[in-house]
């Protein structure tokens, strides 16, 4: 089978390399000069495990090709997908569908004959019926199938969520269209992965649907982290004892800063409008979204709270800048309202992230100083603070931390160190939710 994956960003390219490993010929349009010019010469422009050795090796096998002319790559093809971005639209937090709405114009005009056409952006509720309306007024003569794919896939674990999915959902009304995507995703039906079939509203809506209760899972767990430091309860404790009921699942009861990323501020954001415009206003999403808006523009004052009321001169040691482990992507990030709060209130700051700091350099204030590795972050430091658990720094012993440091206060956002130990080494440990 032969598809085009129109956008070679995070969900493009890694669905692309995906599909090309079920052995599909696919090629991923790429409009942007620079990031085109480095796909074809091997450069994965995001961080992703595993993904430059998957995008190399389909590549040489000529399974997987990258192109800046759409014309030419959706032309006799059996499937093309949009996977263009969907940010925030600026003042009202609807999604932006402006590339998609852009994307399906063009696929319509280039179109040599009946092609399925795939959403694979997360769309809000209704997508899929407009982009029908557009290919059918653009091609009448042409029977165009429309289908939404949405995505599922953890930064981080992009590939294995891929390969090996809890589900894939496809939404559509077309018997054509489900043929084409069940021949695509037949290496699946081999592992016993559901293939879920329903409509292209149902779909849409999936997606949403599934994000916002995980994030509305992370600010539960987050909200009863405070309740615990009140009470003198463990936080791991309480996620535990509720996360072993089959009925609640232990993933995502991990208390922090506040989530982030690409796509649970996005789309929690985005079901609040839909529902709202659909005069069904979801309650708790709403309010999850203005928890975690405050929970993360709050973390700072822990910052200052443990160090004595003030941070003005000192210098505080900032390990992990990315919104979570094994990506480099800083949208959302807690650590931009936290490093740009303390730098306001007078600290100097000292930052190391194994992936993020190219990207954090346009985000964060001017005035952070980036490390070559943690050591060097830590170097000096009155104020230690952890902001993403990558492994690397679970592994730093707390005496070899103390010795380095200036200073005896550690903020653990993402409680990665034992607090026995760490007050063992000499250290003033604040953690989250462990008020024990």
């Amino acid at each position: 089978m032969r598809i085009a994956m129109i956008g070679g960003g995070y969900v493009g390219l890694v669905s692309g390399a995906c599909f090309a490993e079920f052995g599909v010929d696919v090629t991923v349009v790429e409009v942007d000069a620079a990031k085109l010019t480095a796909l074809q010469a091997g450069e994965m422009p995001i961080y992703e495990p595993g993904l430059e050795d998957l995008v190399r090796n389909n590549a040489g096998a000529g399974r997987l090709h990258f192109s800046g002319d759409l014309a030419a790559s959706v032309a006799g093809r059996d499937a093309v997908f949009i996977a263009v971005g969907t940010p925030t639209r600026r003042g009202d937090g609807h999604a932006d569908l402006t590339y998609v709405y852009a994307a399906a114009e063009q696929v319509a005009r280039a179109l040599t004959g009946p092609t399925v056409v795939v959403t694979k952006s997360t769309v809000p509720v209704g997508t899929g019926r407009r982009i029908a309306t557009i290919l059918h007024d653009a091609r009448p003569e042409l029977a165009v199938p429309v289908a939404s794919n949405p995505e599922f896939l953890r930064e981080g674990s992009a590939i294995a969520d891929f390969l090996r999915p809890d589900r894939v959902v496809i939404g559509t009304e077309s018997d054509t269209a489900r043929d084409v995507l069940r021949a695509l995703y037949r290496p699946l039906y081999l592992i016993d992965s559901p293939i879920l079939f329903m409509g292209l509203e149902a779909a849409e809506l999936t997606k949403y649907a599934a994000n916002s209760f995980l994030a509305m899972k992370v600010t539960f767990i987050n909200e009863m982290a405070d309740l615990c430091e009140r009470v003198g309860a463990d936080v791991h404790d309480v996620a535990r004892g509720i996360g072993l009921d089959g009925r609640i699942g232990r993933k995502f009861l991990h208390p922090g800063p506040g989530f982030g990323g690409s796509c649970f501020p996005k789309d929690t954001l985005a079901l609040v409008r839909i529902a709202q415009d659909a005069g069904a206003p979801t309650r708790l999403i709403e309010a999850t979204v203005a928890v975690n808006e405050a929970r993360k523009a709050g973390m700072a004052r822990r910052v200052t709270e443990a160090a004595g009321g003030s941070v003005r001169g000192r210098r505080v040691a900032v390990l992990g800048l990315t919104f979570k482990p094994e990506t480099d992507d800083m949208r959302e990030s807690a650590a931009i309202p936290i490093v740009s709060r303390l730098i306001e209130d007078g600290a100097t700051v000292r930052a190391y992230d194994p992936q993020g700091m190219v990207q954090s350099r346009p985000l964060l204030p001017s005035e952070v100083t980036y490390c070559a590795d943690a050591m060097e972050a830590v170097a000096g430091a009155d104020i230690l603070l952890l902001l993403t658990e990558w492994n690397e720094f679970r592994a730093l012993a707390p005496a070899k931390l103390r010795a380095a440091m200036r200073g005896d206060v550690v903020v653990d956002l993402r409680n990665i160190y034992d607090p026995a130990a760490m007050r063992a080494a000499g250290f003033r440990y604040h953690s989250v939710g462990r008020g024990g």
